[in-house]
């Protein structure tokens, strides 16, 4: 349930109908992307949307949970609204799910949606394209062009970038003020040598090198200010092993210059596409503490140098100060392509950077038959090489070579299959909030105490090390509060 007191009020205070420009009172405003600002069809006038007031800026200032009104629990029901024209006086019905605005049949006046409506379909912030059709159409025509070879011939028949749209997706995005503590030990290699552990049927010594390794009781407590954790609100999104969809592949364009969002304006949806959010706050709440918690754990490795092996920490706590809630609409150009098994392939680019990422459908047949070829080269080249210096018959030949030939054999191929594989599906790309999201450490304080030096270990990785470990991509998603039986 929302707490009306710590609500962030961030809605328009207008009513619903037509949105005229400041200048000549026209309503056929659209968003000009050369420019980066809303533009009057008539008198060629330029304006921005305002500012949101209210909304924290700076996370380290945060004090308590705080949510903007663009993250209330959603409502079922309210996607259809009737507009009265404001023109004219006819009625007009638009569905808030498909759209946030519709032209009056009467008299063509353009009717928006200005004030929040608790369905998910109107944020706090948008953050306008930057870059235009014909690039991103250009860097997905690259990004397909370098996957030719194995792209599945239908595909490749029936790709155009024409198909290219913008697509606005629904975003939460999360401030937080918090205080972290991290109690564990920490390895440094003091050296390295080489040991003997035995000798070959030859009689040579055999060694092994081997590692000496300092531990320390190591304490961290700081101060951290994240800014804008970006979390998809869309459960269709934030599902990134779906196997029927490469939804992963959209995540994998971020991160967005959130800092330039901008408040809600529709007009900025002109001409673009949009999705509704569908997930609530109390849902991500434990997804989000957890992805915090592992910025956190990021941030300090900066300070961790020294310990070189690897840190095990046993105790971690993140104490959150403030925490602060708003929604935003973040650009995307999206191609996508259904294959014959009836997967979704994407091909996104991040509308504002130009990041871009996406799954082509794969000609498995033709993929297996070159890793089979490879594998036979791999196999017969080195045995007909050695058979046509050293004038061996390949009856001649120990079975060690060839057993070896073998394995080397496999590997490559295998390896060649499953990287091509792995290229043009890329189902392990993944947004790097842990290192890619925005925040500031300070106020460290810091213990570092030697407890004992580990002699001759195999491995120079300190056992049990994690701090480079991530927990809250794996999490899903709680059940909401606000859901009840029967509904």
């Amino acid at each position: 349930m929302d707490n009306e007191n710590n609500i962030i009020d961030t809605d328009n205070k207008k009513e619903h109908g037509t949105n005229r420009c400041p200048k000549c009172g026209a309503s056929d405003v659209t968003y000009n992307i050369k420019k980066g600002k809303l533009v009057c069809n008539y008198c060629y006038t330029e304006f921005d949307s305002h500012d949101v007031d209210g909304v924290e800026k700076e996370a380290k200032n945060l004090k308590g949970e705080k949510r903007t009104s663009g993250v209330k629990d959603i409502k079922a029901g309210n996607d259809i609204i009737t507009l009265k024209c404001s023109g004219c006086g006819a009625e007009v019905v638009i569905n808030t799910s498909e759209s946030m605005n519709a032209r009056c049949h009467w008299c063509r006046s353009i009717l928006s949606i200005n004030s929040q409506i608790e369905n998910g379909s109107v944020p706090d912030f948008v953050l306008p394209f930057k870059l235009e059709k014909n690039v991103a159409q250009k860097n997905i025509e690259e990004f397909v062009r370098k996957r030719q070879f194995f792209a599945n011939p239908i595909f490749k028949k029936e790709f155009t970038s024409e198909n290219v749209m913008g697509v606005y997706f629904p975003y939460l995005l999360v401030d937080a003020n918090c205080h972290a503590s991290f109690v564990g030990e920490g390895g440094h290699v003091a050296r390295s040598y080489s040991i003997v552990v035995g000798k070959d049927k030859d009689g040579n010594e055999k060694k092994e090198t081997v590692y000496d390794i300092d531990v320390h009781h190591v304490e961290r407590s700081f101060d951290i200010a994240i800014d804008d954790l970006s979390i998809e609100s869309s459960k269709d999104k934030l599902n990134k092993s779906n196997k029927e969809k490469t939804t992963n592949v959209i995540n994998a364009i971020m991160p967005f210059d959130t800092e330039n969002c901008i408040k809600f304006e529709s007009n900025y949806l002109a001409g673009y596409t949009s999705e509704k959010r569908d997930v609530n706050v109390d849902e991500l709440s434990d997804k989000v503490d957890q992805s915090l918690l592992d910025i956190a754990r990021y941030s300090i490795n900066s300070d961790l140098t020294y310990y070189d092996s690897g840190v095990s920490w046993d105790d971690e706590k993140l104490d959150i100060i403030g925490k602060q809630w708003s929604s935003s609409y973040l650009p995307v150009w999206l191609y996508s392509y259904q294959d014959q098994k009836k997967i979704l392939h994407y091909v996104a680019v991040n509308g504002r950077t130009g990041e871009t990422m996406g799954s082509i459908p794969i000609n498995k047949i033709k993929l297996a038959i070159t890793s089979i070829l490879l594998f036979i080269i791999s196999f017969l080249l080195p045995i007909l090489t050695i058979m046509f210096f050293k004038k061996n018959d390949i009856k001649n030949f120990p079975p060690v070579i060839l057993f070896i030939c073998l394995i080397i054999s496999l590997i490559v191929s295998l390896g060649f299959y499953f990287s091509k594989n792995s290229k043009y599906r890329n189902k392990g790309v993944r947004h790097k909030y842990e290192i890619e999201t925005k925040n500031e450490i300070s106020n460290i304080k810091r213990k570092d105490n030697l407890v004992e030096t580990l002699t001759r270990q195999s491995f120079s990785t300190l056992t049990g090390a994690n701090n480079h470990r991530i927990v809250g991509e794996y999490m899903g998603l709680k059940k909401d509060s606000s859901d009840k039986k029967g509904e």
